[in-house]
């Protein structure tokens, strides 16, 4: 494989029966062979995507002194200073060295009264958001919002790629615990074995990222050969996070990829969407098998994550790393 795939979601979200059924088996093939994919005619209008780019640019201009008034807290909301990440749970790389880039992550928006805040839970806000920008706040919510009516758009695919009823994961998508993590990457000479990101598989369901203009961005090969992501109007990247992974016990991949250090700097906006916190993934049916019994031990959403941002972020960047 030379590219990544690219699939046109135009007449399935027409609503074509039949269109949907023809890009769940393709869906298939590509989640079980190389994990990621470019989606084309999504819905997703450009100007939110462009607003929330410029948006990034002007926070990560501040300075240091203003976005560390931001630092994540113990909700795992919020600023993340350079150098601060090291992905230790990859698991086809050693990684040592810090990442260079800097990173924001916002949670879905919820009222001050919401349960999930009110309880105190990890990645569900509150958002905090800088006042010397009066309108990141707005850019990066039509941003979300925009992005997350796509990954709904997406759940039917993924419920029928599996065999399973359309509907399928409605019910664990109630409250979700979506997030983005917004990232720059600055132009910047590297030491051995240190990246803009370092090698690594995403974490959650799965993630919806617009294709950067700037190149960086590489995903690991089944041939073990890294093939670069190549910029697509309007396309967004979608690929499998480890919890899908677990819940489909392994059918769709997790794909590692990485950002190496770009030629100029590089903006980045991910969705990670997420099902509900209590959402259990124990290996589906249409996964188990007596060739292939189920692998892995059921675990929930907030688990999971919780497990993943401790082991790959230090503490002072809301991870438990020493």
């Amino acid at each position: 494989m030379t590219e990544i795939p690219t699939l046109d979601l135009g007449p399935y979200l027409a609503g074509d029966i039949d269109a949907r059924e023809r890009l769940a088996e393709t869906l298939r093939e590509i989640q079980q062979t190389i994990g990621f994919y470019v989606v084309e005619n999504h819905g997703v209008p450009a100007e939110p995507i462009e607003r929330a780019y410029a948006a990034l640019e002007e926070f990560f201009a501040l300075p240091l002194e203003e976005k560390l008034k931001l630092r994540i807290d113990q909700r795992s909301v919020g600023y993340i200073p350079a150098r601060t990440t090291v992905y230790v749970t990859s698991k086809i790389n050693v990684n040592t060295k810090p990442d260079l880039n800097e990173t924001i992550t916002l949670a879905r928006e919820r009222p001050a009264d919401d349960p999930a805040i009110q309880q105190g839970l990890r990645f569900v806000g509150p958002n905090r958001w800088p006042e010397a920008l009066p309108g990141f706040r707005e850019a990066m919510l039509v941003y979300q919002d925009a992005m997350a009516k796509l990954g709904y758009a997406m759940l039917p695919l993924y419920a029928r790629a599996l065999e399973l009823p359309a509907d399928y994961f409605d019910p664990y998508f109630t409250e979700p615990m979506w997030w983005t993590r917004n990232a720059f990457y600055p132009a910047a000479s590297p030491e051995e074995n240190q990246f803009g990101i370092s090698p690594h598989s995403d974490h959650g369901f799965i993630t919806l990222l617009p294709l950067s203009d700037v190149p960086g961005l590489e995903i690991l090969r089944p041939s073990g050969e890294w093939l670069a992501a190549r910029p697509l109007n309007n396309g967004i990247l979608v690929n499998t996070g480890e919890f899908l992974n677990r819940w489909s016990n392994g059918r769709f991949l997790a794909t590692p990829h990485r950002v190496v250090s770009p030629e100029q700097d590089r903006y980045s906006m991910a969705m990670f969407f997420n099902p509900n916190a209590e959402t259990l993934a124990v290996p589906l049916e249409t996964c188990v098998t007596d060739e292939q019994p189920a692998a892995f031990e059921p675990v929930t959403m907030l688990e999971y994550m919780s497990w993943y941002i401790d082991r790959n972020y230090k503490r002072e960047s809301g991870g438990t790393q020493d």
